[in-house]
């Protein structure tokens, strides 16, 4: 085990993880840190999603110097847990960097292997074939667990992934277009007529049909919608900017003339 000061100065490359584990040890220790001793799996669910979309955010705005440190983050909460584990006698980081790489060697057979794969689609269905191989899912539906846990942007295009495997899936893009048209008048109909548990199905059905379209094009849904998000949110901020100039507030700005803001700072470029 390190020493406090090794931890504190540890130049050598190679030892980097072990100085890692040797931190996350110390803090969790007695007389560590009071934060970091209390933390459960549970607690820490919230960070691990959070340095998820931190490094995701990062990644689509290529700040690559930001995405180092936001990897280190997300590393750091596999260490966490990793250490939680140990200390309640479950396993270690060793045991789960073992687990992933026997995972990594028996789904590429390719590879480590005999097995021919030589396309990236030969590749992913082999990969399904040993997945479901190995956790027996022989016999259950098809679909069964697949991306439970995941934001549902992020399941539903998971979900038709999967199912395109096996030939479920538009021959051409304009059909999911045509069938996103259809939603949308579905929906129509079902505001008309006032339905209003119509009128949530037939959103949820045209948001499906939207991240199909996302899928289609090879984009994450995910992300669109944090791009979207992000645009948004800036693009308000110079509308508010806009009416202030102008004397108003967001309080005191008609809509009419929130309307006349957001399309100048739009013509703009905003």
């Amino acid at each position: 085990m390190m020493t406090d000061q090794e931890m504190m100065n540890c130049p050598d490359d190679a030892s980097q993880i072990d100085r890692l584990r040797a931190i996350m040890h110390r803090l969790r220790a007695p007389g560590g840190c009071p934060w970091d001793a209390e933390q459960s799996h549970q607690s820490l669910v919230s960070n691990l999603i959070e340095e998820a979309y931190e490094t995701v955010d990062a990644i689509q705005r290529e700040d690559f110097d930001h995405m180092k440190e936001e990897l280190g983050d997300l590393l750091l909460q596999v260490v966490f847990h990793s250490e939680i584990s140990q200390e309640a006698g479950r396993y270690n980081l060793d045991d789960v960097a073992r687990g992933i790489c026997d995972k990594l060697v028996r789904r590429h057979p390719h590879v480590f292997g005999t097995s021919a794969a030589a396309t990236t689609d030969a590749v992913l269905q082999q990969w399904d074939q040993i997945k479901r191989a190995e956790k027996g899912d022989g016999e259950k539906p098809y679909l069964h667990g697949v991306g439970k846990g995941l934001p549902a942007l992020l399941r539903a295009a998971k979900l038709q992934k999967k199912a395109a495997k096996v030939g479920f899936d538009w021959p051409v893009e304009t059909g999911v277009i045509a069938k996103i048209r259809e939603e949308l008048i579905e929906l129509q109909s079902a505001v008309d007529a006032q339905d209003l548990p119509a009128v949530s199905e037939e959103l949820g059905d045209l948001m499906f049909s939207v991240v199909n379209l996302a899928r289609f094009r090879g984009a994450d849904p995910e992300v669109l919608m944090a791009t979207a998000n992000a645009k948004f949110e800036t693009r308000f901020g110079k509308m508010e900017q806009l009416l202030k100039s102008q004397g108003h507030t967001l309080e005191s700005a008609t809509p009419g003339q929130m309307e006349s803001a957001w399309e100048a700072v739009k013509q703009a470029g905003g």
